[in-house]
């Protein structure tokens, strides 16, 4: 074979390096709340718990792009890159209602999501009058937020704790009056989810739904024609940032590879990963910093150092920095290819 035609095949055919092919039915949590006094005039939910950004933030890890804006667009084109890289189909951005700094920056997800081939779901919070006080969610407020959400081009929403404010009647209409919008519950009770006209359920919680309910709630959610999507991540870490004794360690990364393998065997129709940047609770799987050891400046919590992914599928230091995104490709490899 000439030699210019066999560079061309390989280049061709060859997929990048480090990428994944697209998983559809993959998606992941995704949180834009993040600010800087540069950008946003002071810091958002980094200062936590009283913590001192930006060398002081409310997680037990440090991101390797440091304590950034979610509005800085380069930074959001940053993020979804990283994403479409490692084969993630679906961004499921946090809304918060109409108004919040969720909503005013859902457009800019979207745009930076689409340019590199994925969508956009929503997972739709409960409204926190300490957080929110524009609104409580509400029956009313979440079928307002439906048609607001439809606009924007919005075609599946992920409800967390869909029972703690909305009552099953409330919850039937309107699945009943929304057939252009999939509504998935956060919720083991599938029998629940299913009277109430949910399309699906899915887990969210990490900690409460752990590899071994995959398989009966898959089972369930099948008998009932349910979609069923369980919530896989690579470990839980909350005290820094919320005083939450809980934990679930990474385990140098078979945390994360457990959950995806009971999925899997699950039959699960879309695997969900909690989280791509969920800092406060230690779920997420973004670039963290490598310098673990760092001393904290005028900090109520100075003797604390930051835990960082050493020891992930035997990475360290700035390789390991990316382990849990480069496994997110191996994993989603493996799920499409079932």
């Amino acid at each position: 074979m000439p030699r210019l035609l066999l560079v061309f095949l390989l280049l061709v055919l060859a997929p990048a390096a480090g990428a994944a092919r697209p998983g559809p039915a993959v998606s992941i949590f995704y949180y834009p709340w993040y600010g800087t006094p540069a950008l946003d005039g002071s810091y958002q939910h980094w200062q936590q718990g009283g913590h001192l950004p930006p060398r002081d933030i409310a997680s037990d890890y440090y991101p390797a792009r440091g304590a950034y804006s979610s509005g800085n667009p380069r930074v959001v084109d940053a993020q979804m890159r990283e994403l479409a890289r490692a084969g993630v189909g679906e961004v499921v951005s946090s809304w918060r209602g109409w108004g919040s700094v969720e909503d005013r920056r859902l457009p800019l997800v979207v745009q930076a999501a689409q340019a590199h081939g994925m969508t956009v779901a929503v997972q739709l919070e409960p409204y926190d009058p300490r957080n929110a006080p524009y609104l409580n969610r509400s029956a009313q407020s979440v079928a307002a937020d439906l048609g607001h959400l439809r606009e924007l081009g919005i075609t599946r929403v992920y409800v967390y704790a869909p029972f703690s404010d909305v009552s099953d009647v409330a919850w039937a209409s309107i699945n009943a009056a929304e057939p252009g919008i999939q509504l998935l519950a956060q919720t083991a009770n599938v029998t629940r989810a299913a009277a109430d006209g949910f399309a699906g359920v899915y887990t969210y919680d990490i900690v409460r739904y752990g590899s071994s309910s995959f398989d009966q709630i898959c089972r369930r959610a099948h008998a009932a024609k349910l979609a069923c999507a369980p919530s896989v991540g690579p470990g839980f870490e909350a005290d820094r940032a919320t005083g939450d004794a809980q934990s679930k360690p990474r385990r140098d990364g078979r945390t994360y590879d457990d959950m995806w393998s009971a999925a899997i065997r699950a039959g699960a129709d879309r695997v969900t990963i909690t989280s791509y940047n969920e800092w406060h609770e230690g779920t997420q799987i973004e670039p963290a910093s490598a310098a673990g050891s760092r001393t904290l400046a005028m900090s109520p919590t100075l003797e604390l150092r930051y835990q960082t992914y050493d020891g992930a599928y035997g990475l360290r230091g700035r390789p390991a920095a990316h382990a849990y995104l480069e496994r997110t490709a191996y994993w989603v490899s493996r799920y499409s290819g079932r």
